[in-house]
């Protein structure tokens, strides 16, 4: 006969509840918290020490001549010049700079707009430094009587005066043509693209005869394409109404094809 405890199966011993099992996902949100936290503390600490680095280097660049010689070789300077270089500020010192080295157009500027300054104060011209070079801009009023492409013989003097300051450089440069939206159709032009071409060719035509080397000149008519202010104003067309000097810095020279050595050479 069996003993009861061998035929009654024993019951097993039921575990306390564990009240602590919220302390794994505490631990691992906690986790992942403070590496969220170093990740966003690094990220501004590097930059921070980039905006750091940026600024000293501007600095640096602003306290030295480094700036000021990258300046001087975008405007169309062959030589970086130094504080020890003294300004030129007469058209007679430029032609005897122009005598040792090639003067900058930076260094042009300044004597043209002194010898040009009636002119300027007139408004029949300005002087302004691009991208692309240092232009002259005339306003067609000026040069041109409206719909003409003969320049008015009392510029003549002025046109001089430009040449004469472009020939103590050697850039070289562009005469462009511009026009306001009107159209014109008359017994000599049909188009805007023929006027703003044609005035284009005259400018060109008496810097030649100044002096100006004809392999350094090439002309461009835009018409109406590139306005400076509105058309749709007396005022504004009158503005887009000019023909322009670019002399040309390396950067605006690129456009314009290469020029082979003379036969013999």
């Amino acid at each position: 006969m069996r003993r009861r405890d061998e035929i009654m199966p024993r019951k097993r011993r039921q575990s306390a509840p564990n009240h602590e099992r919220w302390l794994v996902s505490y631990a691992d949100f906690i986790t992942l918290l403070f590496a969220f936290f170093v990740v966003m503390f690094a990220t501004a600490q590097t930059d921070s020490a980039r905006e750091k680095a940026v600024s000293e280097s501007v600095k640096n660049a602003l306290q030295n001549d480094s700036f000021k010689n990258a300046v001087a070789m975008l405007l169309g300077s062959d030589k970086p010049k130094g504080r020890d270089v003294p300004p030129i500020q007469t058209m007679d010192a430029l032609k005897k700079a122009a005598a040792h080295n090639n003067p900058t157009l930076a260094e042009l500027m300044p004597i043209l707009e002194k010898e040009l300054q009636r002119e300027i104060q007139s408004r029949r011209l300005s002087v302004h430094m691009t991208s692309r070079g240092l232009t002259i801009s005339f306003t067609q009023a000026a040069l041109f009587p409206s719909g003409e492409d003969e320049i008015a013989p009392d510029f003549y003097p002025t046109i001089q005066t430009i040449a004469d300051a472009m020939n103590q450089v050697r850039n070289p440069a562009r005469a462009e043509g511009h026009t306001d939206s009107v159209p014109i159709h008359n017994s000599k032009f049909r188009s805007n693209w023929e006027l703003s071409a044609a005035r284009s060719i005259a400018l060109a035509q008496l810097l030649i005869q100044d002096g100006v080397a004809r392999d350094r000149l090439s002309i461009a008519g835009y018409a109406d394409t590139d306005p400076i202010d509105t058309n749709d104003t007396a005022a504004g067309r009158e503005k887009n109404r000019r023909v322009d000097i670019v002399i040309l810095n390396a950067a605006g020279a690129q456009g314009e094809p290469e020029r082979s050595p003379p036969a013999g050479k």
